[in-house]
């Protein structure tokens, strides 16, 4: 099955399992000439008004007692293997990490943060809140690192070797991360890693604005339990939905930003790093720009 029908496939069956049943997109109405359906008053009133014209009056038999007429529903327009408006709101509007929710009124203390890491984890329990739970996931990939972290890396979403696992960034991409850690004199237990979406995307295609929006709210709750100091955003969909705005890399990178209190600094994608290695250079001058800030030791050139 394609990446394509695969993620359609996905998207049925989470809302059939919401009772919704009926998969149309808008399309122009389709009424036969001799279409009336004929229905009892109480059920005419309960039908949803229609947004296409329809005639202001209709001929009602003389036999038929109490009985209304109504324009029967235009023909739906089957929907195509392609994305449609049913499964892209179009209201859905990016919102910045920090205006999603007010910031805690207290700092968490740091023996009290892994039994709230665990909370978190028991409410997001076998999640079936968005299409991704029925995409083939195999296992909902929540954190890894330490709970009381100065330093917090969010990537975009679980690969196949991460759903295997139920860890983030354990596979090639992960190794890589490890060794970014590494040249920053820190370790990997040293840092909390998340991601925006927590199962894997078919094909390890790039989360859907539904999808994320949805999962973000577990990982502003990570991010308020561990109180990072600092937050390097893996990859534009992590800046994008960290910081609720659209824009290129190169707009994002060298400067730092606000999420949760943190100073938030852009970087790329481990993955990204592997199929360009020409950008590594780029990726390091982003670390050591979040080393200085820290404090840490950035190693001298020769």
């Amino acid at each position: 099955m394609s990446g394509e029908a695969e993620h359609l496939r996905a998207y049925v069956e989470y809302f059939r399992d919401l009772g919704v049943h009926d998969f149309y997109r808008r399309g122009e109405p389709v009424v036969e000439a001799s279409a009336v359906e004929q229905v009892s008053a109480p059920v005419a009133e309960a039908l949803p008004v229609t947004a296409h014209p329809v005639p202001e009056k209709v001929a009602v038999p003389s036999s038929a007692e109490h009985v209304v007429a109504v324009p029967v529903r235009p023909a739906p327009t089957p929907i195509s293997s392609s994305r449609s408006e049913f499964l892209e709101p179009p209201n859905l509007k990016l919102v910045s990490f920090n205006n999603l929710a007010p910031l805690p009124e207290k700092r968490m203390v740091a023996a009290d943060r892994p039994a709230a890491l665990r909370a978190i984890q028991e409410e997001i329990g076998d999640c079936t809140r968005c299409p991704l739970a029925y995409a083939g996931r195999h296992k909902i990939v929540f954190a890894d690192g330490d709970p009381s972290a100065r330093l917090m890396f969010v990537g975009e979403g679980p690969g196949a070797d991460e759903d295997a696992q139920g860890l983030p960034f354990v596979g090639k991409a992960g190794q890589l991360l490890n060794n970014m850690i590494g040249a920053m004199g820190l370790k990997r237990e040293q840092v909390y890693i998340a991601n925006i979406v927590k199962c894997r995307p078919p094909g390890n295609r790039t989360p859907e604005p539904v999808e994320a929006t949805t999962c973000s709210q577990f990982l502003l709750k990570q991010i308020d339990v561990v109180q990072p100091e600092f937050i390097v955003a893996l990859g534009s969909t992590a800046a994008t939905y960290l910081l609720g705005v659209k824009q290129s890399l190169a707009g994002l990178r060298g400067r730092w930003h606000s999420c949760r209190g943190a100073k938030l600094a852009v970087t790329y994608h481990p993955a990204f790093l592997l199929r360009d290695p020409r950008q590594k250079a780029e990726a390091w001058k982003d670390l050591q720009m979040v080393m200085k800030e820290m404090g840490l030791k950035v190693p001298s050139k020769g």
